[in-house]
């Protein structure tokens, strides 16, 4: 499932900017900019708190704000501001970041038995 958004104005709560959030269920990308674009990524596992705010006027043209707290050095928060379905897209992150840490440390764990060769073993012919 994919989420694409744009950034919309408080007023009328129109599309009327260049900043495109797009939403996977292994990314969050902002792409902003008009001449010059500016992509900011964040795989879902690295997202650790989400934080949905609705000021006065968000709510009167049913628009929000989210913010993703990660765990990444260079994008510390990611700001999601006045959008369309802000509880559909928060719940979405939330549960898409918590299924992408889960499936990591799976596979972390899966690689950590092969490695010290106490998983299944491979017979060969």
């Amino acid at each position: 499932m994919i989420y694409i958004e744009r950034k919309r104005t408080l007023f009328f709560g129109l599309p009327l900017s260049y900043t495109k959030y797009t939403i996977s269920e292994e990314k969050l990308t902002i792409t902003s900019g008009f001449l010059s674009i500016t992509e900011d990524d964040a795989f879902m596992y690295k997202i650790q708190d989400v934080r949905l705010t609705r000021s006065f006027w968000e709510r009167i043209f049913k628009l929000g704000t989210i913010t993703c707290y990660t765990g990444d050095t260079t994008h510390p928060k990611l700001v999601l501001e006045h959008i369309k379905r802000p509880g559909i897209i928060k719940d979405f992150i939330l549960y898409a970041s918590e299924e992408a840490r889960r499936k990591r440390r799976a596979l972390r764990a899966m690689k950590m038995e092969a490695e010290d060769g106490t998983g299944p073993q491979i017979e060969s012919k």
